[in-house]
Order: C-alpha cells, then structure tokens, then sequence
C-alpha cells in the first residue's frame, strides 16, 4: 500500500509493486537456501533474480513485459521508470537463462528480436486445458448429435472487451441476416455488464475447480468455441474447448494460432471479417454429417491440448542430446 501511494504521488501512476526489485527479494527472502541451487523453470519473467540464485534457471511464459506493457495496454497503470527498470531486469534474466520455452510463436518473436535472445536458446510448446483430467476421465463424452439450429456459438472470458466479444455478436448477426438461426453464449462476465444484445445469452462467472461438470457441460453444448481477442497470447479457451471435444474458431494474431491444432476448428487470417467467418460456417451448418465430423475428428485428437501432451514436449526439450557422430570415425 505504502509502494503503490508513493509511486502515485510520485508518477501520478500506483501500479507496478509486483514488478519492483523489493517485492521479488521478499519473495526469494521465502525460499530456502538448498532450494535455490535446483534448477527453476519459472513462469513470472522476473523471479527469481537470476544475479541472485546459484542455480540454472528457465523460463515457460505466455507473454514478455513487452507485450503486456504494449499490446496488452498494462502500460499506462506503470511509471516509465517502472517499465524501464521491469524491462530491463528481463533482458538480463532472458540472456542467463537456460532455455526460454513460450507458449506461442509470437511471444518467442518477440523474445528473439526485441530481447536478443539467440533462437536455439527458445522454444515453442503451447501449454494445456486446465481441467482436472482424472475428474473429467469420470464424465460421460457421450453427446447427443442434435441439430446446429440454432447455431450456438461459445465464448469464454472474463475481458470481454479485450476478447473481443463485439465481432463474435457480428458473426451472429450475419449468420442471422442470411436465415441461420445463431446465439452466443458467453461465460466469465458479469452479465450486469454485457453489452445488450438479443443473440447474447451471458450465464456469468463460473469456476472450474468446484463445478467442473457445469462447465464441461456448458463447452459440450456448443458448436463452436470462438475466440477473436485484440491481444491474446496464448488463448486458453480454445484449448479448453478442444479438450471437450468442440472445435475452436480463431484468428491468425497473437498466439491464438498455436492453440488450434490443424483439423480441429478454423484459424482465419489476422483480417478476416465477420462475414468471411459465417461464410465458412455456412456449409457445415446446412450439412450436419460434415459438422459432425468434424466433431470426430476433435474428439479424437482431443489429447493433443493436454499438459500430458505439453509435459512430454519439455521433457524432450531437457532430454540430453545425443553426441554428433564423429566424420572421422
């Protein structure tokens, strides 16, 4: 409290505490000295201060300040000299690390070129669907093949605005403007603070560690999950929503790409309109068997959104690499 109200009187800004070289040293102040010679692989890009720990460490990010600060636009909650100090603290930690694994092919563009980071030293390995798999094993997959009328289309997120609610309610009004019957059901928001619109149905905020089986529930009753955000890094939706066995729409920005395995939705090109996206529905909603098989093919590579399936991608990555073959030899 003390931090945020002196940076404000300071910079007219009070964010950017969990950024700041205090904080971090009272956090590594919490971890035993023998743990600090294991080597760490690290999701927060500034902990632990690698100058500060003996052993090797790694980093798996969605993003870099960058672009939380930029594209994310959490830049003007944080003084420039906050952000410069931050950015500068990550290229350090990024250089002394042993690898730089990222979740998506943006993020590590952004390590390689604004970081300078040397390209062997990254790696792409998107993460998984955080659902409890042992209780999802336990649930019924079996889903009634029912008809795509009314088409319902899926979105999941607590930003709306970020996640860009606006253009999936515009793909619902074409799609409805040429006879196809189309609703979008949104969970995350508060539906006190959805923007008014009659193919809108928000259900709210839900939480998947006590009531997975709603939410389950609630992915396997949509045709599509869709996820068209301004700045996305990652996209877990989609993951999640695959995981299901629902096809997942998005779009070529950010890391939403590498979230949609090919075969197992659509991703459209970073300026597709909303009328480029219900044109490539059209089809499999007048032709369910096509839908449907869709559907099959989700299903059965659903797997490959896991963190099973993510965990033996690391593992390869920290696998010792075998000698080159002697020429001579």
């Amino acid at each position: 409290m003390a931090w945020n109200l002196r940076e404000w009187l300071r910079t007219g800004r009070r964010g950017g505490f969990q950024y700041s070289r205090g904080f971090l040293g009272r956090l590594l102040a919490q971890v035993p000295e023998a743990a600090r010679h294991a080597e760490v692989i690290t999701h927060f890009p500034l902990f632990p201060p690698v100058a500060l720990v003996p052993g090797p460490v790694s980093f798996y990010i969605d993003l870099t300040l960058t672009q939380l600060f930029d594209d994310y636009g959490f830049g003007r909650l944080v003084s420039p000299r906050v952000q410069r100090d931050a950015l500068a603290r990550e290229r350090d930690a990024y250089a002394a690390a042993r690898h730089v694994v990222c979740m998506c092919g943006w993020t590590r563009d952004v390590v390689v070129s604004r970081y300078d980071v040397p390209a062997a030293q990254t790696h792409v390995i998107p993460g998984g669907a955080n659902v409890d798999e042992a209780a999802l094993a336990s649930m019924s997959a079996v889903v009634e093949r029912r008809a795509l009328q009314p088409l319902r289309l899926g979105f999941v997120g607590k930003d709306f605005r970020r996640k860009n609610l606006a253009f999936l309610l515009e793909i619902a009004d074409v799609l409805s403007a040429r006879g196809f019957d189309t609703k979008v059901l949104a969970l995350g928001f508060d539906p006190a603070q959805a923007p008014k619109h009659p193919r809108l149905r928000p259900l709210g905020f839900l939480d998947k560690r006590t009531a997975l089986p709603q939410f389950v529930e609630f992915v396997r009753s949509l045709h599509f999950g869709c996820l068209f955000s301004h700045a996305e890094a990652y996209g877990l939706s989609n993951c999640e929503c695959i995981r299901l066995g629902i096809p997942a729409l998005t779009w070529a920005r950010g890391g939403m790409p590498d979230t949609v395995p090919d075969g197992l939705g659509h991703v459209f090109p970073g300026d597709a309109s909303a009328e480029d996206v219900a044109e490539w529905l059209m089809p499999l909603v007048q032709d369910p068997d096509l839908y449907w098989a869709l559907r099959d093919r989700v299903a059965a590579r659903a797997h490959e959104v896991s963190w099973d399936h993510a965990v033996t991608r690391f593992q390869a990555t920290w696998a010792p690499k075998p000698a080159p073959a002697d020429p001579h030899a």
